[in-house]
This record gives structure tokens, sequence and C-alpha cells, in this order.
């Protein structure tokens, strides 16, 4: 006889799978045969409502593993939103949103792309730098990553708290995006760089439903393949990622000048005006 804690299982276990037939990764025969074994070991009903489901989760990944692959693995978005441009990459398990910032320094021009990856639970894999125009000529091109998550593929994708690595030295370029970032303590500047990823979603998102981005890409631009960002309110992929993103709020503590301590919780109120 299935116990309430075999039922609170069972449940956890099916609508997983559930979530994963819209978001991925993809399912996989034997996890099926494990839920299916699991159900059996504890005396569940055949007629009851986990092997319904489970019997339709099965259904629809074999119709899918029968039907030709007509959506790309990759989809590609770009255009203007909250006064900036963006790009969002998307694949089955991961969203890249990038955002190019420049400034002067010097009497120097640069400029700079921030790219953000977050996980399908919307946590940080890295935050990544390439110098499009570089203060120092030899590194335009060159790409860095500013936070880089420890074994960010195979942790599990809702971690609360992880260990990161950190470029100990960090580009000066990013004074375009907060002219005194480099004001503020270590700890403080490293959580600003993973949170304003976090926020430049938010902002996407605020716009998506009101129309207020702008950027339909020709098909004979620079990116033929690019969607406008518009198009993202039908990635079922993309669409429930960014809102997972956008609830998140990271903060840091410093372990040593390369690695950090990156703490996750759900965002209660806004920074204090000035706070980097």
């Amino acid at each position: 006889m299935a116990t309430k804690d075999h039922k609170k299982r069972a449940r956890g276990l099916i609508e997983g799978l559930e979530s994963r037939i819209h978001r991925g990764p993809p399912i996989h025969v034997t996890e099926l045969s494990s839920a299916r074994d699991f159900l059996d070991q504890h005396d569940f009903s055949p007629a009851s409502d986990y092997f319904s489901r489970l019997a339709q989760i099965q259904h629809r990944v074999g119709s899918r593993a029968k039907e030709p692959c007509s959506t790309p693995g990759k989809r590609n978005y770009g255009g203007e939103a909250a006064g900036c441009w963006m790009q969002v990459q998307s694949a089955y398990d991961h969203v890249i949103l990038s955002t190019c910032f420049g400034g002067q320094f010097n009497l120097q021009a640069g400029r700079i792309k921030i790219s953000h990856r977050f996980n399908q639970e919307g946590r940080i894999d890295f935050v990544e730098l390439k110098f499009l125009r570089s203060l120092h000529a030899c590194l335009t091109g060159e790409i860095r990553k500013l936070l880089l998550v420890k074994d960010y593929q195979t942790i599990p994708k809702n971690w609360l708290t992880t260990t990161a690595f950190v470029l100990e030295v960090l580009p000066r370029e990013l004074m375009f995006l907060h002219e005194g970032l480099f004001r503020f303590p270590h700890n403080e500047v490293v959580a600003w760089l993973v949170n304003i990823g976090h926020r430049l979603v938010e902002d996407l998102l605020q716009e998506l439903p009101a129309n207020g981005v702008n950027g339909g890409v020709a098909q004979n631009g620079r990116n033929p393949g690019q969607l406008c960002l518009s198009a993202l309110l039908d990635d079922e992929v993309a669409l429930p990622l960014l809102r997972q993103a956008a609830s998140l709020e990271s903060a840091v503590r410093v372990l040593d000048s390369k690695t950090v301590e990156l703490r996750y919780l759900r965002r209660l109120r806004q920074p204090p005006h000035g706070s980097p």
C-alpha cells in the first residue's frame, strides 16, 4: 500500500517529468522505466492518476522520437528593450543574454559585450566579457570569463549556494556599466556583475507584454536567422527560464582572490539607490 511519503515522491517524480516535456532536458526511456518500477514496487493502483500521467508522458516521448525535428536546437533573438540592445540565445536547457556597453576613459573610446548564461532554473552559469573595442588595442576581440560557476554543467540546477571562480583583476572597461563600480568592496562588485543580468532579464520581461521592445530583424541583415525579441513570448523553453531568472538575486562571500561563494535568494526589494 502506497504511503503518504510514497505518494509525495511519486507526485514530484511525475511533475518533474511533465515539466521536462516542455522545458528539457530530454527524457530518457530508462527514466520512464524507473518511474514505473517505483509505482509498481510501492503498490500504486494501475488505475491511479500516477500511472495515467506516466502513460501520457511515455506517449509524448515516443511521438517526439518518431517525428522529424523541425525546430532548431538553438534560437536567436535580438532587439531593443529597456533602452539598450539585447540579444537572447535560447537552447533546450539554458539561455544567454548579451548586452553591449560603451564609453570613454582618458579620451579613449571602448566598447564591450557582457553575456550572462542562465541554466533552466534561472541560476547563473557564467558571466562573460568580450572586448569589442578595448582600451588596450591588443585585447580587442578577446573574451574573458568574469565569473564561472564551478562544475555548472553537473551540479543540481536549482542550487542555492555554490563556489564560483572570478577573474582576479577585473577589466577597467566595466566602468562603462557603472562609473563608480570599483569604489565598492570586491564582494559587492562580483554580486553586482551577476545581479545586473537578472535585472536586465526583469526589464526585458516587463516590456515584452506591453510590446515595448523594438527591432524586428530583417532577414537580409547581419543575422538572417535572428528573431525579434517579441517572439520570445512564444518560446516554451526560454520564457519560463527567463521568468525564473528575473525573480532571483545573489549575494557573494569572497573566499580568496580567485574564488567566491555565490548564494541565491528570492529578490525581496530593489537595491538602495547608488549601490552597484
